[in-house]
């Protein structure tokens, strides 16, 4: 019966949904922790992760259309469809289980996307602020090829 592979499929993809959780988390950190330097690194981690669970998400939809075939039911059934029309209480249990772990990893997720975009338009405004009232010169030169910094540096001679 296609339950088997159906919570299997699930498993993989609550495995990355709970990876999903741990690099937005990394990111949170990396944004609170001003490390922006790393801030790639862990983005391009997070879509490498969300690559992986579209291609979950089209594997337990093939799943579900399977289970649902042999279920006399709907191809197009959801999840929560799929676990009322199973007769097995041990499955109906283990479907269920996999939905509720889902949806609460869903809603983590989304607290977490959402806390993380907040932090970058904090930082993304902090930066556009800092920029706009730094006071210093843009780092032009001017006809002489020297610089307005320049003009004003100073050496001094600290030997004591």
């Amino acid at each position: 019966m296609g339950t088997h592979e159906l919570s299997a499929s699930l498993w993989r993809e609550r495995e990355l949904l709970e990876l999903l959780v741990f690099k937005l988390t990394e990111e949170q950190l990396l944004l609170t922790s001003g490390k922006a330097r790393w801030l790639q690194y862990a983005t391009q981690e997070v879509e490498q992760v969300m690559q992986k669970l579209r291609l979950a998400g089209l594997a337990r939809s093939v799943e579900v259309t399977t289970l649902a075939d042999e279920l006399g039911i709907d191809e197009g059934a959801t999840l929560r469809e799929i676990t009322v029309h199973v007769s097995d209480e041990t499955w109906r249990g283990i479907l269920t289980a996999h939905l509720t772990a889902m949806t609460a990893l869903t809603r983590e997720i989304q607290e977490l996307r959402d806390l993380n975009v907040q932090y970058l338009r904090v930082a993304i405004r902090s930066t556009q602020e800092a920029l706009a009232h730094d006071g210093s010169s843009s780092g032009t030169y001017d006809a002489n090829g020297v610089s307005e910094a320049s003009v004003n540096a100073r050496m001094f001679d600290l030997k004591l």
